[in-house]
């Protein structure tokens, strides 16, 4: 057999598509600018793209916060209850992961609603709770147009949900009929958030600089502390400076102001996911997209005889078998060590991959997470440019940023290269931000009624 030919360079020209200058990034950045002030404004909110829905959210935790608060956090596949008991010096959290069944994922509203609303009922009896009157915080993870801190609207579903019968009514409503109609529990559903919300209060509650909050994971979103006068739709109480703000910025691009830096692989995995033309750069940036561009990318390759000899396997080209926990596995693998990525392509059944494959994967997907983090970057600079706060604190939650080796380092490099001069920034792993932040929405809501 002759030798075998390095395609690296090759493969590493044709990620070229991947990489994003920072000419471009600050053209995203102004694009992304003008988006936020659309949707904040009274004219131009209908037809904006990025919708930045007001939360209600006024006050963040201050730690003195007291007492019992459940948390129900549903997001994907699956959903939590949770129990938080916050005291002077301690701060107790109890959990339970419960699954969502696909039929129930697939069906209607009223059964979903119903099985949540029984998982809460057998938690709060594990927990001795059942008896007892309760204020629970509510994370809901799908695009939500609030018109109070208890009501909000479902726009759309995603994430592979599609519940009849809830799409445009309150979701809130819905989860109180659930516990209505079952009648044995007691309990006031005292706000609801998105998971970026949740991952800003909990990460406020330790650290009093953080007015930011975004999530990279099965889908990508960022939640920040606005002025309230900046906000033209709110309808609220007046007399607060502030003003939590729901960005969305999933939807960014969906009017093709993304299209100058789309691949033929984004184009692809949008035309065969079950929004198509919606969440354009949540395609670009998060874990249920991310392992798919890298498997269309290495399927390219392959044909073009650039990898694998050109021969790949029945796995490797069917959708949605790159797991994006391959990329980070793949990624933490030492230079000049490939022991991840060969389990990765065995189980692929790419067990004839030469290290020059091996080589040429890793670069491959470097490519798609590095463009990732520079987008999310992007986006947190403008965020930052435009909140213009000397210090900020930016929570953080969600599997890619979580367990991606190299997602914080460069996410911190390019936004020090995008922000403005003098403006420090810091970003925090949220520890739990969707279940904590919601107890914690429920307890400061609870302490400002105490107040008034």
């Amino acid at each position: 057999m002759g030798m075998a030919v390095n395609h690296l360079p090759q493969i590493r020209e044709e990620c070229e598509v991947f990489h994003l200058s920072d000419k471009a990034l600050r053209e995203i950045m102004h694009r992304l600018h003008n988006d936020l002030v659309k949707g904040l404004g009274k004219d131009t909110h209908a037809n904006s793209i990025v919708k930045c829905w007001i939360t209600y959210i006024q006050d963040l935790p201050n730690g003195k916060e007291r007492g019992k608060f459940l948390a129900l956090d549903l997001g994907g596949t699956n959903f939590r209850v949770l129990i938080i008991n916050l005291g002077e010096n301690h701060f107790d959290m109890q959990s339970k992961i419960y699954a969502i069944p696909n039929h129930i994922m697939t069906g209607t509203g009223v059964a979903l609603f119903d099985h949540i609303a029984e998982c809460l009922a057998n938690f709060m009896k594990e927990h001795d709770v059942y008896e007892e009157r309760l204020a629970l915080g509510f994370t809901f993870s799908f695009p939500l147009k609030q018109l109070g801190l208890t009501k909000g609207i479902l726009q759309r579903w995603t994430k592979g949900f599609s519940c009849s019968g809830v799409v445009g009514e309150d979701v809130v409503q819905g989860l109180k009929d659930a516990i209505a109609r079952r009648g044995d529990l007691s309990l006031s559903v005292m706000g609801i958030l998105n998971d970026a919300t949740g991952t800003l209060m909990s990460c406020a509650h330790k650290d009093p600089y953080c007015r930011v909050g975004i999530i990279i994971g099965t889908g990508s979103n960022a939640c920040y502390v606005e002025r309230t006068e900046n906000c033209e739709l709110f309808d609220g109480a007046p007399g607060k400076p502030e003003l939590l703000i729901n960005t969305e910025w999933g939807a960014f691009g969906d009017d093709g102001a993304l299209d100058f830096i789309r691949t033929e692989f984004d184009r692809d995995v949008d035309a065969n996911s079950i929004n198509p033309g919606k969440q354009i750069q949540e395609k670009m940036i998060s874990g249920m997209y991310m392992g798919e561009l890298v498997r269309l990318a290495l399927v390219k390759f392959t044909k073009m005889g650039l990898l694998f000899g050109g021969r790949g396997s029945d796995l490797l080209f069917q959708k949605g078998s790159f797991y994006t926990k391959y990329v980070s596995e793949i990624e933490s693998d030492k230079p000049g060590d490939y022991s991840s990525c060969m389990d990765v392509l065995e189980e692929l059944g790419l067990a004839h991959a030469s290290e020059a494959d091996m080589c040429g994967v890793r670069a491959a997907c470097e490519s798609v997470s590095r463009r990732a983090a520079h987008l999310v970057a992007a986006g947190l600079a403008t965020l930052l440019n435009k909140m213009a706060e000397p210090r900020v604190t930016v929570g953080i939650d969600g599997s890619v940023y979580r367990f991606h080796p190299h997602f914080h380092a460069l996410m911190c490099d390019k936004i020090a290269a995008l922000v403005q001069p003098g403006l420090q920034f810091d970003l925090m792993l949220s520890e739990d931000g969707s279940g904590r932040g919601a107890a914690l929405v429920a307890a400061v809501a609870c302490r400002e009624q105490a107040l008034a």
